[in-house]
């Protein structure tokens, strides 16, 4: 994930409350204000001292004027984060310090400059360095980044050719810390090839109340996708691991693990096809168990029947230890 600080020299309160309570992950102050950040809120802290990441030892902060400086920048950034600062992009080809392959932080002060630099050879840089004065502008900023910085995947109708049920097996709900509305839930499956897009518990039913901050994955066995497109087994979840939320359109945010619920419970497994490719998912057999249609229906599972299309992520690629690789892996 992107790493997005803020600076707050001189010191505003109002810049440091906007930064936590929008989603910036550092403040750089002045070391007589560390204390000051502190109290507000748990964040990293970036100062001459005192502070969690210290100017000097593990950050670098370089305004680009010449070549000289940005061959300076490209091999500090090797060893530390570099935050490189200049007038004009034009001056600086980001691609240049990026390809380097270091550690570059790119000091921004607007939607257009954040843009800029997050885009640069379709990677971007490591962070942001927010340095605005105006509180309004840094919350618009840390906006814009956030909706920059979201993953998306190209989601794929499947076709279901068989629902069968299994008898007890231990399944898994994750409580997540966000609330998600319709068409939104969460990648999962017995194939990290093949994850179906399980619809979160946000619709009314007449058997319990909505829970929309929680997404009943399946079996204890099934990949999840999780932010930076890797995976982890369900069993592996644990409270405050970042997980990964998407509608229906491929469009993601990152949320956390509040909860994890494992209870043993009937299960389903359910078949799907894809250019006669085969994919599959085990969830519970519950009627407040759903799958996701195209349109960002959910679909339960216990009204599925061969021919119903849903909505998958499909890839060719295997994995190992949740790690995309290009490498012949077959799971069945």
């Amino acid at each position: 994930m992107k790493q997005i600080w803020v600076k707050a020299i001189p010191y505003k309160k109002e810049i440091v409350t906007t930064a936590l309570e929008n989603g910036a992950t550092g403040i750089i102050v002045d070391k007589e204000h560390v204390n000051k950040v502190k109290q507000l809120g748990r964040i990293t802290t970036v100062s001459t001292a005192k502070s969690d990441l210290v100017f000097g030892k593990d950050v670098e902060y370089i305004e680009i004027r010449n070549k000289e400086d940005e061959r300076k920048a490209a091999k500090l950034s090797k060893k530390k984060k570099v935050i490189v600062k200049t007038t004009d992009w034009t001056i600086i080809p980001l691609e240049n310090l990026i390809a380097e392959g270091g550690t570059i932080f790119a000091e921004v002060v607007d939607d257009k400059s954040a843009r800029t630099a997050l885009e640069v050879l379709e990677k971007g840089v490591d962070g942001l360095v927010i340095n605005n004065r105006s509180s309004a502008k840094v919350k618009s900023i840390l906006k814009s980044v956030s909706q920059m910085t979201e993953e998306k995947y190209e989601l794929t109708e499947v076709v279901i050719q068989r629902i069968t049920p299994l008898g007890m097996g231990d399944r898994i709900c994750i409580d997540t810390t966000t609330n998600m509305a319709m068409g939104e839930g969460m990648l999962t499956g017995n194939s990290s090839s093949g994850l179906f897009l399980v619809h979160s518990e946000s619709e009314e039913n007449p058997y319990v109340s909505p829970r929309p901050f929680r997404v009943n994955a399946g079996a204890v066995h099934a990949y999840v996708l999780t932010p930076g497109n890797k995976t982890k087994y369900l069993s592996e979840l644990k409270s405050g691991d970042a997980v990964l939320i998407l509608n229906h359109k491929g469009e993601t945010k990152t949320s956390n693990v509040g909860r994890i619920k494992l209870e043993r419970r009937p299960m389903l497994l359910i078949e799907a096809t894809y250019n006669d490719q085969n994919y599959s998912v085990i969830l519970q057999n519950a009627e407040t168990i759903r799958l996701t249609k195209k349109n960002g229906a959910p679909v339960s599972v216990v009204s599925l029947k061969k021919g119903d299309k849903i909505l998958a992520y499909l890839e060719k690629q295997g994995r190992h230890f949740g790690l995309r690789i290009e490498e012949s892996i077959t799971e069945k």
